[in-house]
């Protein structure tokens, strides 16, 4: 806390630089633009992120960040609902969607199994997942869990679950390297990861 500025910049700061990436030199200039800048700009600043804290909700069928009960994708007519691929995080998802190949829905675990962590398949969406696969008519499963051990791990165990229910279950193909992570892979690669995924035994 710097003596020199007031009790409300001297928050604004602390609170920016919790923000990841953001040391504290950076929190000061940004505190400083908002300062500088118009109130009404700053006020649509903070407006925008209380909208954002009180109107995200998880849809209810895939757990997908929305505004409504159903996501955009899950609302979509033209989507193929047959087929469900699995993801960890929502920025997984935004990162196979940008490769423009995927007509499927989607279902977010919300993370992987990590015991060691204290991250049981209870903590995850693994139960909402068995239960749309029993009410739905879903012919496909495609597991997009990271390659790394958790991500693994955790695709072999929903397999286990599924296989029993009669539903195929594929994996991204290993155009990923091993422990990598979705959100962050180029967009040739997740192209090829897609294209290439083939069932999980």
């Amino acid at each position: 806390m710097n003596p020199a500025y007031t009790q409300s910049l001297n928050k604004l700061i602390e609170e920016l630089a919790k923000l990841p990436g953001i040391g504290t030199k950076t929190a000061e200039r940004l505190a400083f633009h908002i300062l500088k800048s118009e109130k009404n700009e700053s006020l649509q600043l903070a407006e925008a992120i209380s909208k954002l804290k009180n109107s995200i909700r998880q849809c209810k069928i895939c757990h997908n960040l929305s505004e409504s009960e159903l996501c955009s994708i899950c609302s979509d007519t033209r989507r193929d609902k047959s087929i469900i691929c699995v993801v960890e995080q929502f920025k997984d998802l935004i990162a196979l969607e940008k490769t423009g190949l995927c007509k499927w829905v989607y279902h977010v675990l919300g993370g992987h199994i990590a015991p060691l962590d204290g991250v049981e398949p209870q903590d995850l969406t693994i139960d909402n997942l068995i239960s749309r696969l029993r009410n739905g008519k879903i012919t496909e499963v495609v597991m997009a869990t990271n390659p790394t051990v958790e991500g693994d791990g955790t695709a072999l165990y929903i397999s286990s679950l599924v296989k029993p229910l009669g539903v195929k279950v594929t994996r991204l193909a290993r155009g990923l390297p091993g422990g990598s992570q979705i959100e962050y892979a180029p967009g040739a690669v997740l192209t090829d990861a897609i294209l290439g995924r083939c069932e999980l035994e």
